[in-house]
């Protein structure tokens, strides 16, 4: 029986989840670690099948319930990377550990978390970058920062640590929430500022402080689709993922759906994208 791991429990995700787990054919496990966008919907009364409003949350819970009664799996922990084994299988790493599979479909939804420093949008590929793993290869013996506060800022700081000179959390005045790995620095100062003329070159903290750095990587909250998806070298376009009408990705058994891939952000186009995603993976394990 093949594998499947869904990366998100939200419409798409769940979607999806049903028609691969009715197919009979699929072992079926969605990892995620909270709702997402729906926990923010107080109400929807535009949906086919509802006759009176429901709170997002119970939709999910409604949509959860029905995909575990089949037998779905799920696991209740962080992603922090993506990756494929010598036989070109992906495998999905999580903070307790990896999960290969023969399929994976990313819908973890489309936020692409920032924070409102002074010139750090303006330094976007200028030495701001988003994914260790594509570019800590330009920043070999270079003193870098990684601007986050969590398991998944700390996973992207253990890739620069083998590459770069230095490494710096900079958790801009939020409190630590994971265990720190020896050798690596952090600074918990709010950030005032990114600095540079062409490229960056230091930080600047509200106490008047500067750090000088050659790179700084955006790792806050946890890892979205997009993020995952640039790990592996799946095409983006922004934060939307790029797949053809089947939901696939450019990389093989990698397919993504919902908010991720841009369009409508809406319940009933989630769902649509989950059920074509799962139809495809189907499709795909017959050749």
């Amino acid at each position: 029986m093949k594998k499947v791991i869904i990366v998100g429990a939200g419409p798409a995700g769940i979607s999806a989840a049903l028609y691969l787990q009715r197919s009979g054919k699929t072992e079926v496990c969605v990892i995620a670690k909270g709702i997402g966008a729906l926990a923010k919907a107080e109400k929807i009364e535009n949906f086919y099948g509802l006759p009176e409003p429901i709170s997002g949350k119970q939709l999910h819970e409604n949509g959860v319930a029905a995909a575990k009664r089949l037998g779905v799996t799920f696991l209740t922990e962080e992603v922090v990377s993506l990756s494929y084994d010598g036989n070109m299988k992906p495998v999905v790493s999580t903070t307790k550990g990896d999960h290969p599979a023969d399929a994976v479909l990313l819908a973890t939804g489309s936020a692409r978390r920032t924070a409102p420093v002074k010139g750090l949008q303006e330094h976007e590929g200028k030495g701001v970058s988003y994914c260790a793993v594509c570019d800590a290869f330009f920043f070999r013996n270079k003193d870098v920062g990684v601007l986050g506060s969590g398991e998944y800022a700390v996973h992207e700081a253990s890739i620069l640590q083998s590459t770069s000179r230095s490494v710096t959390i900079l958790t801009n005045g939020q409190p630590l929430t994971a265990e720190i790995p020896e050798g690596i620095n952090i600074n918990e100062k709010p950030l005032a500022s990114v600095n540079g003329e062409t490229v960056v070159d230091s930080v600047s903290f509200t106490d008047g402080e500067v750090l000088s750095l050659n790179g700084l990587f955006v790792a806050l909250g946890t890892a979205g689709s997009a993020d995952l998806a640039r790990k592996v070298g799946a095409e983006t376009e922004g934060s939307r993922i790029k797949v053809d009408d089947k939901m696939a990705t450019n990389l093989p058994q990698l397919y993504a759906a919902g908010d991720c891939i841009g369009g409508m952000l809406q319940v009933y186009k989630a769902v649509y994208d989950g059920a074509t995603a799962a139809l495809a993976i189907l499709d795909s394990f017959k050749s």
